[in-house]
């Protein structure tokens, strides 16, 4: 569905159709036809699902399938049905690379394969357990900050997959840059709604009964507040809009911690000297301690001693707060 291969008849001339004319066709021609879509397997079963429900409170009965609209007008299980089945073949991907650009992918992972609903969860929990906290020495607090706003995240995953446009058979995507967070939707957002209205909250659900199960297991509320809850820690560039996808983008808490230093510092903790772990250990128990009471402790000289803390200082494992009579060591997380 592309300029390339859709035409359209002006006057005595055939021309490409513009994007926005196949937007709107397309989306008059399949609006909720994940429904109408016969599911490309019957033998499917659904106690993922229903486990989910149950965990809910819900009591499921023989007709929880006909309830969630899982069959067509023929009575076939349909599309929506396929994607919450057990078992699929929905690939769902989580990439990780190690620089700014897609080059070097370290890490990828597929949670798909399952009731759409678990595949959500797992890329949740995925994203849950990236999202590290970094720490900075305030005195006379410290101060902890993680890579990513999860609220905002958790909204995003839920709405790429929610409001996937499911009948390309294109997933969304989750990728992991030094940097940054990317998560990718197909499908743009519909013809009928404008770049502004979205931003403010407002846009139909492209797939209403997916929408309804994600909504009855509390996994995305009807009001259109993702968005609203997405800006309220990242602004509007973050969002990108394509005539076929839609790509959001969260910036890793950089300004005040630096990843690639706090790395750093852990590779430093691991080359540190007998003498310097034992200042560490000895500043971590009596902060306000002396170059003078530390030497006397480890039974070295003075100028040792200061030649190791200039170390760890340097090392960016230590500083001084304060004077050096009424000041105190930190350590440096």
């Amino acid at each position: 569905m592309t300029p390339d291969s859709c035409f359209i008849r002006v006057g005595s001339s055939i021309q490409n159709m513009p994007y926005d004319i196949i937007n709107n066709r397309v989306d008059k021609k399949i609006r909720n036809s994940l429904r109408k879509i016969v599911s490309p397997k019957q033998d499917l079963t659904f106690s993922q699902l229903k486990i989910y429900y149950e965990e809910k409170g819900y009591k499921i009965n023989s007709n929880f399938l006909k309830q969630l609209e899982l069959y067509t007008d023929d009575g076939k299980y349909n599309y929506n049905a396929y994607l919450l089945a057990d078992n699929n073949t929905i690939s769902i991907r989580f990439g990780k690379y190690e620089g700014t650009n897609a080059v070097n992918l370290i890490e990828n992972e597929d949670f798909g394969n399952c009731s759409i609903v678990k595949a959500t969860k797992n890329i949740l929990n995925k994203l849950e357990i990236e999202n590290r906290i970094y720490t900075k020495i305030e005195y006379p607090e410290r101060k902890e900050i993680k890579m990513y706003d999860f609220v905002a995240v958790r909204e995003a995953v839920v709405n790429a997959i929610v409001h996937n446009d499911w009948s390309n058979e294109y997933s969304p995507k989750f990728e992991m840059f030094s940097d940054r967070l990317v998560i990718s939707s197909n499908g743009g957002i519909q013809s009928s709604t404008t770049k502004e209205e979205f931003l403010e909250g407002y846009s139909l659900p492209k797939n209403k009964e997916l929408m309804k199960v994600f909504n009855d297991l509390d996994l995305v509320e009807q009001m259109g507040t993702g968005i609203i809850r997405i800006l309220q820690s990242y602004d509007k560039s973050s969002f990108e809009f394509f005539p076929n996808f839609i790509r959001v983008t969260f910036p890793f808490n950089k300004n005040e911690f630096d990843i690639k230093k706090h790395i750093a510092k852990n590779n430093n903790k691991n080359s540190l000297t007998e003498t310097e772990n034992s200042i560490i250990k000895l500043i971590e128990d009596s902060p306000r301690i002396n170059q003078e009471t530390i030497a006397r402790l480890l039974d070295v000289n003075v100028r040792t001693v200061q030649r190791n803390i200039k170390n760890l200082i340097d090392k960016g494992l230590i500083e001084r707060i304060g004077s050096n009579k009424t000041g105190q060591w930190a350590i440096k997380k």
